[in-house]
């Protein structure tokens, strides 16, 4: 699933997104030559030591061929900056870390595709695909023969019943359900807490339940 573990890395980003995923990273004794980001950092101990590096175009200092990309921007509804990010160094020859933390149940007759990230506590069984740019935030459950699109965000404790597929750009929020054998047609949209039981078309949302507060 990841076959470029002997590169070193440079990670874009110095939000909270990426403090995880560096965390992953550091428990897996990576070499991270860098954090890339306009933003102080200094508050983020998981940062120190790591030199910082204010402007995206520093990256072009290291070269292609000694270093992969990680993308630590997180990756809210209708945001298009992971995917400008990458198909930007994507075009200058660089190549987008797949990072999976130590804690996810991953099972080996699952595929998962050059550039996505699993995160603590994530459970994908087999038979699923996670397409490239993707993020398996922590907690997530994947069940069996799921297919998972292109640069997704499925949210912390999100779980999706077995084979739902999902199309590009899809954002499934915290604690949401989705029952099996449902589509997710790209650019919809799940939100927090919600239970899907049908199919969602392209660039809808769907909407939990209220709270009624008295």
């Amino acid at each position: 699933m990841n076959s470029s573990e002997s590169k070193s890395l440079v990670v874009i980003g110095g939000g909270g997104h990426a403090s995880v995923l560096v965390d992953i990273l550091r428990s897996q004794q990576r070499e991270i030559l860098a954090i890339v980001s306009p933003e102080n950092i200094s508050q983020r101990r998981i940062f120190s030591g790591i030199t910082h590096l204010k402007n995206d175009d520093d990256i072009l200092r290291f070269s292609p061929d000694s270093v992969n990309l990680v993308n630590g921007v997180g990756m809210l509804p209708k945001s298009g900056l992971k995917r400008k990010l990458n198909e930007y160094f994507l075009s200058l020859g660089y190549t987008f870390e797949t990072v999976i933390s130590d804690s996810a149940q991953v099972s080996s007759f699952a595929e998962i595709e050059q550039g996505a990230q699993v995160f603590s506590g994530a459970i994908i069984q087999a038979g699923v695909v996670i397409d490239a740019h993707t993020i398996i935030n922590s907690g997530v459950i994947i069940e069996h023969d799921c297919h998972i699109g292109e640069y997704n965000h499925i949210a912390p404790k999100a779980t999706l019943c077995g084979q739902v597929t999902t199309h590009s750009n899809v954002y499934v929020g915290a604690n949401a359900t989705v029952i099996q054998n449902i589509t997710l047609e790209q650019g919809s949209i799940v939100g927090a807490g919600a239970i899907v039981t049908k199919n969602i078309s392209s660039e809808q949302i769907c909407y939990p339940s209220r709270s009624v507060l008295k």
